[in-house]
């Protein structure tokens, strides 16, 4: 059965490599990117693979939480119906820390627009669709005043690891919450040091083949193995469901991230 599915950061690395697998598989692929000439490039790239299904573009700076909301409103007027969001996304290294809402822009990215994103898109899923979401094997306590700071601090490392496991955090917490009334969350570590852009800044090495990750978030996304999954963390690393960081599984915790996020979309009043 072919579905409907979003993928965040689809013009490069892991999130290119997903879409490509997805649209190979007939899918409906809607793929998101920040520049316009890029997305342009990757729809004709996709529509070019045999078997295409269709593929619609949309264009979003993540780092704005307007341009968040003006992406869910956008694919709120041409569908009311969505199977899949692979929330992909996701930075390291950034030329401007503080974003135009006075926000870190590695936090933004990596932890709030995607939170932002799927909130503005839930009542286009019901309760057999899923949201994966990309985690990754570093994952640090969350500082919630940085969290809500213009520049949580120079180390690029810890920043992304606390955003990390803020995703994973907000996963669980909205996993729990809806449980049977919505989709299922599903956090997914795609492997360490895969060949993207992000491996390649952050660490200069080439990294592995994509496809380990791509692999691994289609199967998140459409597997019977992750029917019953809402709510776990899945590390590929280890090729298996295993538990996050021990902040994951602290209900209070949970809660607490996700009334800190809650409240800087608030603050920030993006309609």
């Amino acid at each position: 059965m072919k579905k409907i599915i979003l993928v965040t950061g689809a013009t490069d690395g892991i999130g290119l490599a997903t879409a490509k697998m997805l649209v190979a598989q007939g899918h409906q692929v809607l793929i998101h990117g920040r520049n316009a000439q890029k997305l342009s490039q990757v729809e004709a790239e996709l529509k070019a693979i045999p078997g295409a299904g269709e593929i619609q573009s949309y264009r979003a700076d993540l780092s704005s939480l307007g341009d968040v909301a003006a992406l869910a409103d956008a694919i709120s007027a041409q569908h009311n119906k969505l199977d899949v969001i692979i929330n992909n996304a996701g930075v390291y290294k950034v030329p401007q820390i503080t974003s135009v809402d006075n926000l870190d822009v590695r936090f933004v990215v990596n932890t709030i627009a995607p939170y932002l994103l799927t909130q503005r898109l839930l009542p286009l899923l019901d309760s057999t669709g899923r949201v994966v979401n990309l985690s990754s094997a570093a994952q640090a306590s969350v500082n919630l005043a940085a969290l809500a700071s213009a520049n949580a601090g120079p180390a690029d490392g810890a920043v992304y690891a606390q955003s990390k496991l803020a995703i994973t955090m907000w996963s669980v917490h909205l996993a729990t919450t809806l449980q049977h009334s919505g989709p299922a969350f599903i956090a997914v570590n795609p492997a360490s040091f895969l060949g993207s852009k992000l491996v390649k800044e952050a660490y200069g090495m080439a990294g592995a083949d994509l496809n380990i990750g791509a692999d691994i978030l289609c199967r998140a996304a459409l597997s019977d193995e992750f029917a019953q999954a809402s709510g776990r963390y899945y590390d590929n690393d280890q090729r298996r469901f295993t538990s996050p960081h021990a902040d994951a599984l602290n209900t209070v915790k949970n809660q607490q991230l996700v009334a800190a996020i809650e409240s800087i979309i608030a603050q920030v009043n993006v309609g």
